[in-house]
């Protein structure tokens, strides 16, 4: 029946990530023993004290429609956020909540892009921001990168894929999949080239900030003449472990967020009431109060890359921040497991579901078979697997053994 179904779904890609939590939930429902690192969730609670102003919020009976843009006091509280953590002032009317920090991003999209605007995709990247960019009628411009490189891309590289139709750049620092940062002398080295572009935005997904091993963050609006031009995207999920609460944010100029604002209003309006009066404690309380969090994921980020390096044909490098690893696995392109030929990373990902009963993500495009959900290049990258080490270390021992046992026996 798909040819009832407008074209724009038609070709659109499954989210990968979450095709494949559904499939690892679908094969524990059969009674299969499954360790999922395919999801990018916190596998933490919620804070009390997070839990506790919502509750709050629920006694005191906010069960009205909030603004569209959020309510002014967590307005206020990202404000005060940005200035604290990243040295940026936003006004309250330079600031919008969305469910997620997707909305975020699907907002501008649609604000910003008209058919045929190219965006610049520095990949490896999100799975979503190609198919948010093509549903906006962009069309995304990718910039390879490798393990070699750190999967950064370089000044030179970047003033060669841009053209008098490109309109943005996205970018993620730390960075989903490969858990790279860029330093602020390569922020800088990129701002210089756009220096020469007036007429192109950036948006800057910084929804990992908290999550960095590598010392102070830097966000791409702090870099001189990048501020009237970047939309810094962010959200609550991953520090906060919130990711059902679906908070996002951005702070960008007026006219952009007046124009975000007016997308959302046609689509969700605004965010859930409970989880915004909860966001404002959340976004007032010091770090120190999450660097429990931090602190296992590099513990686990450590154990993790000595896992990985003990595995034969696989290369790895240590991730700057967010929690994942991003290896190469081309090694074993080519060859025969178990029976199994493995000619591409859709293959390999297949082959450790069933052989490992561990579950990675490559990608998703088509909702006919399982064998379609990982078919393509969803980070932009063909060589690669992403592996979630946001789960338990007894669960990244064991998946990690099975991997390890799947390859080489």
């Amino acid at each position: 029946m798909t040819e009832f179904l407008s074209d724009r779904v038609n070709t659109m890609a499954l989210s990968a990530t979450l095709a494949m939590a559904a499939k690892a939930r679908e094969l524990r429902a059969q009674g299969k023993d499954i360790i999922s690192l395919s999801l990018g969730e916190p596998d933490f609670a919620v804070p009390d004290f997070v839990k506790e102003a919502a509750k709050e919020a629920i006694d005191q009976n906010y069960n009205k429609y909030s603004p569209v843009d959020g309510y002014l006091e967590l307005k206020e509280a990202i404000s005060e956020k940005f200035k604290k953590d990243n040295n940026l002032t936003y006004a309250p009317s330079q600031i919008i909540v969305s469910t997620g920090a997707k909305q975020c991003l699907s907002n501008v999209a649609l604000a910003m892009l008209n058919p045929g605007d190219e965006v610049i995709l520095p990949t490896p990247y999100w799975v979503s921001y190609s198919d948010i960019t093509k549903i906006a009628g962009g069309v995304p411009v990718d910039i390879p990168t490798s393990l070699e490189t750190h999967f950064k891309i370089t000044p030179q590289q970047l003033e060669e894929a841009i053209t008098p139709r490109t309109k943005m750049m996205w970018l993620s620092s730390p960075g989903n999949p490969s858990g790279v940062i860029y330093t602020r002398e390569e922020l800088e080295g990129l701002a210089q080239v756009l220096r020469k572009h007036p007429n192109i935005f950036i948006l800057s997904d910084e929804i990992y900030e908290h999550i960095n091993y590598m010392g102070q963050h830097v966000s791409f609006a702090q870099i001189e003449g990048m501020y009237e031009r970047t939309i810094t995207v962010n959200g609550l999920s991953k520090a906060f472990a919130m990711p059902g609460w679906r908070m996002g944010y951005m702070g960008a100029p007026e006219w952009i967020v007046k124009a975000c604002a007016k997308i959302q209003g046609q689509i969700t309006s605004g965010a859930n009431t409970i989880a915004q009066r909860a966001s404002i404690t959340a976004l007032k309380a010091p770090l120190s109060k999450i660097q429990y969090m931090i602190d296992e994921y590099r513990k686990r980020r450590d154990i993790v890359y000595q896992l990985l390096n003990d595995i034969k044909g696989l290369k790895t490098h240590l991730p700057d921040g967010a929690f994942y690893f991003f290896p190469d696995v081309s090694y074993y392109f080519g060859k025969t497991l178990r029976g199994k030929q493995i000619q591409n990373a859709s293959d390999l990902s297949i082959y450790l579901l069933e052989e490992a009963n561990v579950a990675t993500v490559k990608d998703a495009h088509s909702p006919m078979s399982f064998r379609h959900f990982i078919l393509g290049d969803a980070f932009g990258n063909s060589k690669c697997l992403r592996l979630s080490y946001a789960t338990s270390e007894k669960d990244l021992r064991e998946a990690l053994r099975r991997i390890k046992e799947a390859l080489e026996n």
